[in-house]
């Protein structure tokens, strides 16, 4: 008995190993510094947590509409009116478990098999592996290190053939920090408006941008918004990772079909965590309050982090956005330690993991093998220390 073609054509996570791999070590009782982390390192703001005691407190505890409760989905396309000046009704929001499970559901409502989804690489790397389990094929559109790694819209129209069925845009980038401008938005939107493609825009650290506003590509145009299904969630902004609340907006019939298949495969997402994720964002003087400590405390982390790099000579692409950095080890793959050879960047972040307990991802799996990625989802002193730790790694290799 064999499993399935869709699941052995799945690829593990690099990010998932090598964090597991942190975790272990620190449960043995060893010193680690995580660059690791995909989540922010606060908790969860207390007036959201009251709010899900208080759900408890008043039962909440059954069946919703599969699509989510109309109060959440109320309050969604009231932030999206509010922030992003995109105009939907409730019957346009499909809440989900968490926002990988909406870009899940959006791949499986429009992929047919063998049609193509333009992904610009590098990427985040389940982008990938949903597509191919919708039975779609990603085809990577290489971007260049001096735009930032961000797509223009040259690459776009060149990449666009007859079996493009799908772009998509993920602002701010995951693994790159990299944030479009309103201009660059809308020169790939006059492109994707002159071809009949559907545009995934994956939002969810919107937030989180330090230099430049946040702008949906879904906002072009009335057409535009029509074949975009923007993908956000409560994980990063709110730090609600463990709660599993994402959502997404789209044309009515694109919505209907996702809320249908959900239906069927999970129901609905978790009632106490809709109810939290309902005050979270209406009560929006908490919020703001909130983000913005969020916001500066990562923005300090950013800066701190870009400066040790530079004064260990590793070159980065400056993030505007997210809490990532993504540094080059082309220049040590080839060096040797201890009389092991470096053969990746895999190999560079096992070696490190193990010589020196600090943990980065390595970017093979992101569309970037050349490079790591570090989480500044840390305090200013495990940034200081596993710095230092980096640098003393460095400084052995021959």
């Amino acid at each position: 008995m064999e499993i399935a073609t869709r699941a052995k054509q799945i690829s593990p996570s690099l990010t998932l190993e090598i964090t597991a791999r942190a975790k272990k070590m620190k449960a043995d009782g060893m010193r680690v510094v995580s660059f690791a982390a995909g989540e922010p390192d606060f908790n969860t703001p207390e007036y959201i947590v009251e709010a899900g005691r208080k759900a408890l407190d008043l039962g909440l505890t059954k069946y919703t509409p599969a699509a989510g409760t109309v109060e959440l989905r109320n309050a969604i396309c009231a932030k999206l009116k509010n922030d992003n000046a995109l105009d939907y009704e409730k019957s346009n929001i499909v809440v989900s478990n968490g926002a990988k499970h909406s870009l899940f559901n959006a791949f499986m409502a429009i992929l047919n098999p063998g049609d193509e989804v333009i992904v610009p690489s590098p990427y985040w790397l389940s982008y990938p592996e949903l597509i191919k389990m919708a039975g779609g094929v990603p085809v990577f559109v290489q971007t260049k290190a001096e735009n930032s790694f961000k797509i223009t819209a040259e690459e776009l129209e060149h990449s666009i053939t007859a079996k493009t069925k799908a772009f998509v845009l993920n602002n701010p980038n995951n693994p790159t920090g990299a944030v479009y401008t309103h201009k660059e938005l809308n020169a790939l939107g006059a492109v994707i408006e002159a071809h009949d493609i559907f545009v995934i825009s994956d939002e969810i650290y919107e937030k989180l941008t330090y230099e430049r506003r946040h702008h949906s590509i879904a906002a072009y145009s009335d057409a535009l918004k029509e074949r975009t299904i923007v993908v956000n969630g409560m994980s990063k902004t709110y730090s609600m990772t463990g709660w599993r609340i994402g959502y997404a907006a789209a044309e009515e019939k694109i919505a209907a079909a996702m809320a249908s298949m959900q239906s069927h495969s999970t129901s609905n997402p978790n009632s106490i965590a809709q109810y939290a994720s309902t005050v979270a964002l209406t009560d929006r003087f908490h919020a703001d309050v909130f983000l913005e400590d969020m916001r500066a405390t990562f923005d300090a982390r950013r800066a701190l982090m870009m400066l040790r790099l530079s004064r260990l000579g590793m070159n980065y692409i400056e993030p505007k956005g997210a809490f990532y950095v993504m540094a080059s080890v082309k220049e040590y793959i080839g060096k040797s330690i201890d009389g092991q050879v470096i053969r990746s960047a895999y190999h560079f972040a096992t070696l490190l993991l193990e010589q020196e307990q600090v943990a980065v991802i390595p970017c093979e799996g992101f569309g970037a093998p050349d490079y790591i990625r570090l989480s500044y989802a840390a305090s200013e002193k495990d940034i200081e220390r596993g710095l230092d730790a980096i640098g003393g790694f460095l400084a052995q290799l021959r």
